[in-house]
């Protein structure tokens, strides 16, 4: 499998490639040092690359003066090449090892290194964020962000399959996406603008033409929670369709779900099994709990919340133990939602806005949009928002607004679901929120 190229070397294999059987054949890999370790007259190194490691042993009577001289040299995260034979032998976990005929340094690193990327010395998670490349070379994180890649794929595939146009709408903004105060602002040439909290008012916007979009793209949240959850930059996969409800797109979440959950299972059974996380695959379809019955759960086990009021984390905690599984959260008060969710026709007091849980944790929130300028106009000052900072929104509802609806997952969050992990810094490569902008 020839694909890396530096100079008159040639990568044949990557780690996970070299099996026992290829007994006596040559492999040329690629990688970083993991580890060295010398026992009497032989030396071991342990060779790691994106896929995974293997052992490169030097028995020093048995190689050439080049070749014990290059792995004397070596340490802890020097990047190197290595020209050997695959030899079968019981005494590694994988059956074989590679005796060197070659080793070329392409890099070297400080004797000192910050973090032991190894694992076997644990560093505290800040710690690990101030040497983030480094950390990122665990295999633990390799593993998670595998993951995170598989499940984007499924997505796209996913809604790919369904008809869906992928779209990238703009990040800087005249005005806020969603209303709130939780705005960056920048300097645009002569004028003040703002970075952009979601897509939802272009993706609206786009059902106009496309009718069935999706987008997966970074946004921004000046985010004065300090939490496990919380973060100021993220990445949201959003989809909007024309001419569904709420319900329609709560049943295509649901399969996208299952989709992610299969398809994480199929291809990433060896990440899985590093990060000591399973998956299991939900049955459809999941549970729709409305906001009266949330409460009710939540009062038999003493937490007593006023109806109108959104649900705090403690109490979502509480009912993530009644409820250990995906669920959605139906029938919110119409004020606690965005001005843009639709208000029931039976009763406006309720909007047709749903959250996807799973256990406490807000996955994905989404519902059926407002589709009339008028009773827009009206939310938008029920929520005490300016109509005329949405000039260029509410006038699109002037050429043809069909009825539509949406969600937004929060990819972070999702691959906390997948990995097993507590802290969505983990499972975003480098973290943004109130105390780090670096590195």
């Amino acid at each position: 499998m020839k694909s890396d190229v530096i100079g008159d070397w040639h990568r044949t294999h990557y780690s996970v490639d070299v099996k026992p059987e290829m007994d006596g054949e040559e492999v040329t890999l690629f990688g970083w040092v993991q580890e060295v370790r010398d026992l009497g007259g032989i030396r071991f190194v342990i060779l790691q690359d994106r896929e995974g490691a293997l052992q490169v042993t030097v028995p020093r009577k048995k190689v050439s003066g080049e070749v014990l001289s290059k792995s004397d040299a070596l340490q802890k995260r020097f990047s190197i090449g290595v020209k050997g034979v695959v030899k079968k032998t019981d005494m590694t976990p994988r059956g074989f090892e590679v005796i060197p005929k070659e080793i070329k340094i392409f890099g070297t690193a400080t004797p000192q290194l910050p973090i032991d990327v190894t694992g076997k010395t644990p560093a505290n998670l800040e710690a690990r964020l101030d040497a983030r490349a480094l950390d990122l070379c665990r295999e633990e994180n390799v593993a998670i962000f595998r993951i995170q890649h598989t499940a984007i794929e499924a997505i796209r595939e996913f809604l790919f399959e369904r008809g869906f146009v992928e779209v990238y709408t703009p990040r800087i903004i005249a005005s806020a996406t969603e209303g709130g105060a939780a705005l960056f602002s920048v300097d645009y040439f002569d004028r003040k603008a703002f970075l952009a909290q979601s897509p939802q008012l272009y993706k609206e916007q786009l059902v106009m033409s496309l009718e069935k979009v999706f987008e997966v793209g970074p946004f921004f949240r000046a985010e004065e929670s300090h939490t496990r959850i919380h973060s100021s930059e993220f990445i949201s996969v959003d989809i909007e369709e024309a001419f569904v409800n709420a319900e329609d797109v709560m049943q295509l979440l649901e399969q996208t779900m299952q989709h992610v959950c299969v398809a994480v299972n199929e291809k990433c059974s060896k990440e899985l099994t590093k990060l000591k996380s399973k998956v299991k695959v939900p049955e459809l379809p999941f549970k729709r709990l409305s906001y009266d019955e949330a409460l009710q759960d939540l009062k038999q086990k003493g937490i007593e919340i006023p109806w109108g009021e959104d649900i705090p984390t403690p109490a979502l905690r509480t009912l993530g133990k009644i409820h250990p599984y995906f669920y959605f959260i139906v029938d919110w008060p119409t004020h606690s939602k965005a001005f843009y969710i639709k208000p029931r026709d039976d009763n406006p007091d309720i909007c047709e806005g749903f959250d996807l849980m799973w256990r406490w944790i807000e996955l994905v929130s989404g519902g059926t949009r407002i589709a009339s300028k008028e009773l827009l106009i009206k939310r938008l000052e029920e929520k005490g928002l300016n109509p005329g900072s949405f000039k260029y929104h509410l006038q699109a509802f002037d050429y043809g607004m069909p009825p539509h609806a949406g969600w937004a997952i929060g990819l972070a969050r999702l691959t906390m679901m997948l990995t097993g992990k507590k802290n969505l810094r983990e499972v975003t490569l480098y973290p943004r929120d109130k105390f780090r902008l670096t590195p």
